[in-house]
């Protein structure tokens, strides 16, 4: 079912581009954006993931083509890219969602499994967007990275991907200042913990994990596909037109701290 709140929406007839998007957040964008009129172009790996993604977009109605690529890979993110305009003309949003993650310490981390993290982070999204600037929409085109909480908070067995989500933040803002004199908005979205999701189940393993991640949450629930979808579709959309160089969390305020307090009991001065 459309989401009520954009039924009014730009995206009609608008064409989107969003990497990693066969599963977790970016098919759940890719499913919010075809259902409100948007050509969908999703990207990855697995050509499998990709034909069945792919199926369940159409099958709600959506104009939808799926890519086998690997964001690494700079000539083939641009075939795709080329692919995706001499289809449905010049696109208007491109999201770079690719990424990989895993828990290790530094001790324990190669440096090949540095590397990996690093190319398909940090440096996919310049792929991604470095190769679209001859095929979107200029100006109005949107690009959105899909960053996360670990970029400015340092978090054990995440070096890698707090250097690489960092440096997906930063090169956001640069990116920003350069095409922002050509009608061209960037930003990245930051989410908190979402359920249903490969990075939650690895990284909150287990349901005490999940109830105690929760205590510590300022509104007390995990997030959902959805909640990422909504700021996607408002950064997408004209309604964010004046709008660039910022990293939005969504994340239930998870980024202000903890909030495992009881407020039921009066505070005491002593």
């Amino acid at each position: 079912m459309t989401n009520e709140i954009f039924q009014d929406s730009s995206l009609r007839g608008k064409t989107a581009f969003i990497t990693g998007g066969s599963s977790g957040i970016n098919l759940g964008i890719a499913e919010q954006f075809g259902q409100l009129g948007a050509n969908v172009v999703i990207l990855a790996r697995s050509q499998d993931k990709i034909d069945m993604a792919v199926e369940t977009l159409k099958s709600q109605g959506s104009e939808a083509m799926g890519i086998s690529c690997d964001v690494r890979d700079y000539e083939g993110v641009e075939k795709a890219l080329k692919k995706t305009q001499a289809n449905y003309g010049d696109i208007h949003c491109v999201i770079a969602g690719a990424a990989g993650n895993f828990l290790s310490p530094i001790v324990g981390l190669s440096s090949k499994g540095f590397q990996t993290v690093i190319d398909i982070d940090l440096v996919g999204t310049f792929n991604v967007f470095r190769a679209s600037y001859d095929y979107i929409a200029k100006p109005g085109a949107s690009l959105i990275a899909i960053s996360a909480r670990q970029a400015v908070h340092p978090r054990p067995f995440q070096a890698h991907a707090c250097a690489a989500k960092a440096g997906v933040n930063m090169f956001c803002k640069c990116l920003a200042l350069e095409w922002g004199q050509m009608g061209v908005r960037v930003n990245a979205i930051s989410p908190g913990p979402i359920d249903d999701t490969e990075g939650f189940k690895r990284l909150v393993p287990t349901p005490e994990h999940v109830e105690k991640m929760k205590q510590e949450i300022p509104l007390k629930s995990i997030g959902t596909k959805k909640d990422i979808a909504n700021m996607a579709t408002y950064l997408a959309s004209d309604a964010s037109s004046y709008v660039t160089g910022g990293i939005f969390n969504v994340d239930g305020g998870n980024e202000l701290g903890s909030a495992n307090y009881d407020f039921s009991k009066p505070f005491e001065r002593k």
